[in-house]
């Protein structure tokens, strides 16, 4: 099966993994990799990245001219991916920049032009309801209109785009896989002793940025009615409510035990996770956040989740978006903003060895068996066969 795959997010060859992956499930499988020629992602790395060609036979990345470098929503492609459709002609385009891109558009209109037949399949994260104007409902009807089948980072996503109109198949599955074999159990004693965690320490971990609806607040507001149990609380990130972290430890008298890791890099990760005797993800749905199109946000996947989970760490997440999806029976939920419920989960993995040990097992084998690299792209593959 030839599969054309257009996304800004693989300017980063680690995300490239499962596509990589997907190349290599069947001999007459190859994958054509689209990314814009040059894109500034914003953040931390606030430069304009340049992406190479990369050609490893079955599997390529492709820089194609792009208008737009830095708004998923107006990405779009220069006259090169004319030329490079032709040349390929794909079974499948796969567009994952939302139900209103531009790119999705473009790719569409393509395919029609060119007569290649591909079957059409959009991507896309966005998990609450939105209202539209003209003219980008009549975009978004266009791509919806136009598509063979649709692939949801997370259930509500899916559940919107049945109330949109779209009556196609739909695949429930995460954009990105884990690679597990840099997110496996490996002790870290070196790292502990670096960082003063002892041996009998129970470490809460939270990794993340320290914004209001990753609910870091309620977190530390939990841990602070647990304050005369024998906890360590690792912050593994950065943003705008740090200084107000630090100071309401101070005024909870539990600052000495806040171990503060503002940054390092996705290869190091895995350490800081297998410290960790439960790590958090207490996300908060927010209705006041707003971009062009929508308001409001709730957590859409929680990527951390899985990836401490490969790492046999015991997970407690809120139940804000897809958090009690991808949780499921193999770690705790708790209504989100609630720091007495998440104080009692927290509690329950510190004082019942039998429960962390059977939330590791459970936690490790979802990660292995449903959201590796490898697991993700025979998921997507089959998702695949089932439209052309």
């Amino acid at each position: 099966m030839k599969i054309l795959v257009a996304s800004h997010t693989y300017i980063v060859d680690l995300n490239c993994e499962k596509l990589r992956i997907l190349s290599q499930l069947e001999p007459e499988n190859e994958v054509t990799v689209v990314v814009p020629k040059k894109w500034k992602p914003g953040g931390v790395q606030n430069k304009i990245i340049e992406t190479p060609y990369r050609d490893e036979g079955k599997f390529r990345i492709v820089p194609i001219s792009n208008f737009s470098q830095n708004h998923q929503g107006l990405l779009t492609f220069g006259a090169d991916i004319i030329s490079l459709l032709w040349k390929f002609r794909p079974q499948i385009i796969q567009v994952e920049q939302g139900s209103r891109g531009l790119a999705y558009a473009e790719m569409i209109t393509l395919n029609q032009l060119l007569g290649l037949k591909a079957k059409n399949v959009f991507f896309t994260w966005w998990n609450l309801p939105y209202n539209l104007k003209f003219p980008v409902s009549l975009l978004e009807k266009y791509n919806l209109n136009q598509s063979h089948g649709i692939i949801s980072g997370n259930q509500d996503g899916a559940e919107i785009l049945r109330q949109r109109g779209y009556q196609g198949p739909i695949k429930v599955m995460p954009q990105l896989g884990i690679d597990e074999t840099l997110f496996t159990p490996t002790p870290q004693p070196e790292l502990a002793t670096q960082l003063g965690i002892k041996p009998e320490d129970f470490v809460v971990g939270f990794v993340g940025r320290f914004v209001q609806e990753k609910g870091v607040l309620t977190l530390l507001n939990a841990l602070a009615i647990l304050k005369d149990k024998p906890w360590k609380f690792m912050l593994l990130g950065r943003g705008p409510l740090q200084l107000e972290l630090m100071n309401k430890a101070t005024e909870y008298n539990i600052h000495n035990k806040i171990i503060l890791v503002e940054s390092v890099s996705h290869h190091e990760v895995p350490n800081y996770i297998n410290l960790m005797s439960t790590l958090i993800l207490p996300s908060e749905t927010n209705y006041n956040l707003k971009n062009i199109t929508s308001i409001g946000w709730k957590e859409q996947f929680g990527h951390v989740l899985i990836e401490a989970m490969a790492c046999k760490v015991p997970v407690i997440g809120s139940n804000s978006g897809e958090i009690p999806y991808v949780i499921g029976n193999a770690g705790l939920i708790f209504p989100e903003g609630d720091a007495k419920a998440l104080a009692d989960c927290i509690l329950q993995i510190m004082e019942k060895p039998e429960l962390a040990e059977n939330l590791r097992e459970m936690g490790y084998q979802k990660a292995i068996t449903q959201y590796t690299n490898k697991a993700l792209a025979k998921q997507q593959l089959e998702f695949y066969k089932q439209l052309v």
